[in-house]
């Protein structure tokens, strides 16, 4: 009885949480990719996915740790006309379960954006990845790939890793590296 009590929870719950999950990636996709007015499935990301993922859905290297690519749009104008792109990645490896973020990219493959979709790390630590001054570090610049750094950042490519949070530092380096990888893997 309480098996089916709870099924029916589940099918009124359903509803809303998928659509607040779609908000909340719509959200996340406009902030990365600012004056993108609609998103459409990035067919040459697609392809790109395709290639580089392993049969478990990792990256198939294995280069980025458990690195899994989600999704990639193209960020779209007002007219239709491409102004860079969206990819989602998940990193399997932070210290409280998996990361998902949202990175925007210009024409160049500059990184314009970046956004948690799901974080659940220790609070006060791995949870200070959210804040604007650990995600800008990431924002910005146009490199191959990032190095974590436990001292000041001294160049472009270099992260300054969170005191006391170096899994989570460690897994979003490698989903934003993963990223990268991506979109200069489509390009060529």
């Amino acid at each position: 009885m309480a098996g089916l009590a709870l099924g029916g929870i589940y099918q009124l719950t359903k509803g809303p949480i998928e659509k607040a999950e779609l908000a909340a990636q719509a959200e996340a996709y406009a902030a990365v990719c600012p004056g993108a007015e609609s998103f459409d499935v990035d067919e040459t990301l697609e392809a790109a996915i395709a290639s580089l993922t392993a049969e478990d859905g990792t990256v198939a290297d294995g280069q980025f740790g458990g690195i899994v690519y989600e999704s990639a749009y193209a960020a779209l104008d007002g007219s239709g006309n491409r102004t860079g792109c969206v990819v989602n990645v998940t990193s399997k490896e932070g210290f409280g379960g998996d990361i998902t973020i949202s990175l925007g990219f210009d024409e160049e493959g500059t990184i314009t954006g970046m956004e948690f979709l799901t974080i659940n790390e220790t609070a006060g630590l791995g949870m200070r990845a959210e804040e604007e001054s650990f995600r800008s570090q990431f924002v910005g610049d146009n490199v191959e790939a990032f190095e974590l750094t436990k001292d000041a950042a001294s160049s472009d490519d270099q992260i300054q890793a969170l005191s006391g949070a170096t899994i989570t530092s460690n897994a979003v380096t490698n989903a934003v590296n993963a990223a990268l990888y991506l979109v200069n893997s489509a390009a060529q």
